[in-house]
């Protein structure tokens, strides 16, 4: 898939879960009700761990024909030969994941600032990642981002952006405005008691 190609509407980030067969499970139904990108992150589980659930989510990915990219971890991304990866502002510089990826990979990287965002633009991003929209459990105490940066963001770069952060069916309307590619939804799906309809809900509603 080349990175210029990519349809952002709604990039599934996944959350941990102890149980491997259930969080696959939650991925394929999301994939197969239309979600368009899947970042699969983990914060806590070891290298080995992390390795082994990117190698068992991959052929899940390719069966709907969604790229996958790993967030944060290079090291996984590059030993499960992913789509991409998705680096924070704490990571390796962009410049220098787009070295070791290649050109051909997918690379997202967040960006709180116009500035950020054009740094990482100019560095071989190909999309950019901007949030915390709302408040989020995954990110507790997370400073959120006013609409209007996020739209001034959108309008900084070429490349497309992607808000994330609390994101919900019931609030995602409200970031139409600003213009952006898409939006990343985590909790919304992966803690929904049908994780099928919420992905379809969300991308009518995102998509209308």
């Amino acid at each position: 898939m080349k990175p210029r190609m990519i349809d952002y509407s709604l990039m599934l980030v996944t959350d941990h879960c102890s149980d491997a067969a259930a969080f696959c499970s939650i991925v394929e139904k999301a994939l197969q009700a239309g979600a368009t990108v899947l970042q699969l992150r983990e914060k806590t589980a070891t290298t080995r761990d992390f390795y082994q659930l990117a190698l068992r989510i991959k052929p899940i990915a390719r069966q709907y024909n969604v790229p996958l990219l790993i967030n944060d971890r290079l090291d996984i991304a590059l030993a499960v030969d992913a789509d991409g990866v998705h680096v924070g502002q704490e990571d390796l510089p962009v410049a220098v994941v787009r070295r070791l990826i290649g050109p051909d990979k997918i690379l997202g990287a967040t960006a709180a600032t116009p500035e950020a965002a054009q740094t990482a633009e100019r560095e071989g991003a190909d999309y950019i990642g901007s949030g915390a929209m709302f408040p989020t459990r995954t990110k507790p105490g997370k400073p959120v981002l006013p609409m209007n940066v996020l739209a001034q963001i959108k309008q900084s770069v070429k490349v497309p952006v992607v808000a994330i952060g609390g994101i919900t069916a019931d609030n995602l309307l409200t970031l139409k405005n600003t213009s952006v590619d898409g939006v990343a939804i985590v909790s919304a799906i992966m803690d929904s008691a049908d994780p099928a309809a919420a992905t379809q809900e969300i991308l009518s509603r995102w998509c209308k």
